[in-house]
């Protein structure tokens, strides 16, 4: 990458220019041409980080944020780290509300990387006091000189990947990509990349990639925001309790829901027979991406978001006694290990 050609001043001028790599495998499998957008290749090692650096620069520019300021910010933790590493290269303070089902290596993460922590209830209600984003509002009112990022309806964490992913995706394909599949959260990546690409060629498909425990697919489909939708899930960073201002209907084509299962499975499968490391839901887009096999031609470039490594996943994903407890496979007996 022509990025790790030069010394860079700091870390934020490796953001972003992240590979495509051709999914042999699974190109093979869904008879088509699959390709992977490995965001883990940013310095923190997640697609937030385009995010991140955007928001901040976009407020530092509006005098939003000042010198010796705190940011703020509700995170599932990739968004978080990506902040905490921003804050610790342009000096800032940090406080991040994260839910309390988010992985051991997350959080570890965020405190090496000098982060303060807020842990919130995963399962509260988006309006309850104790929900990650109303303790995030109600500290951000309580520490002075601070600025709360509010990535869910901060337009301008869609327009960091209409500036960039979308158009690297494009010039990467040399306009042939014809899917593109990305997972749903606050919908920052899914439309700013989406609404790119349907402006260079209006027949690309978007696919938003959900979970079970969402309400993001009912409400795209039916124009319904169903709170019985919504449940625990074990999948991070996938599928949302609220509908955030980056969230575009005219963007997306529509959204395909996948289990915590099938994405934890997946995610491994790639793993082993692509040699990529991914995160939990890069398996989620994979299982979209098998769900639709049926829709795509051999004359098809399919383009899947893979958002983060699959490091921050070892106490989960990656760890067999965790995915025995859920079920995801059969207990290993002494004779198999």
């Amino acid at each position: 990458m022509s990025n790790c050609t030069k010394v860079v001043e700091n870390l934020t001028e490796l953001i972003a220019k992240t590979p495509l790599v051709k999914l042999q495998k699974l190109s093979s499998e869904l008879n088509c041409n699959v390709y992977a957008k490995v965001e883990g290749f940013n310095p923190s090692n997640s697609a937030k980080d385009r995010s991140a650096l955007y928001m901040i620069e976009q407020a530092e520019k509006k005098g939003l944020i000042k010198e010796g300021a705190t940011i703020i910010e509700a995170t599932s933790g990739n968004m978080g780290f990506s902040i905490a590493m921003i804050c610790s290269i342009k000096g800032y303070k940090c406080v991040l509300t994260v839910k309390n089902s988010a992985s051991q290596e997350k959080l570890a993460m965020l405190k090496a990387m000098g982060a303060r922590i807020v842990l919130c209830p995963a399962d509260a209600d988006s309006q309850s006091p104790l929900s990650y984003y109303k303790r995030a509002e109600k500290l951000s009112v309580e520490i002075e000189n601070s600025y709360y990022l509010n990535q869910n309806f901060n337009a301008e964490n869609s327009a960091a990947h209409y500036n960039s992913t979308g158009p690297e995706i494009w010039n990467q394909t040399q306009g042939k990509i014809t899917h593109f599949l990305c997972c749903g959260g606050t919908c920052g990546t899914l439309v700013g990349s989406g609404r790119y690409l349907k402006e260079q060629n209006p027949e690309v498909k978007i696919i938003g990639v959900d979970a079970y425990g969402s309400v993001l697919q009912k409400f795209h489909h039916e124009e319904i925001f169903d709170k019985n939708e919504i449940h625990s899930k074990k999948v991070e960073g996938l599928g949302k309790d609220i509908i955030g201002a980056n969230y575009d209907r005219k963007v997306i084509d529509k959204f395909i829901k996948v289990t915590d299962k099938a994405s934890a499975l997946k995610a491994r499968k790639v793993c082993k027979q692509e040699g990529l490391f991914i995160g939990y839901s890069s398996g989620s887009t994979i299982e979209a991406a098998e769900k639709m096999a049926d829709e795509f031609s051999p004359e098809d470039t399919v383009v899947l978001l893979f958002s983060d490594h699959g490091s921050r996943y070892l106490s989960k994903i990656y760890n067999d006694s965790w995915m025995e407890e859920q079920g995801f496979i059969r207990k290993r007996t002494l004779a198999a290990i």
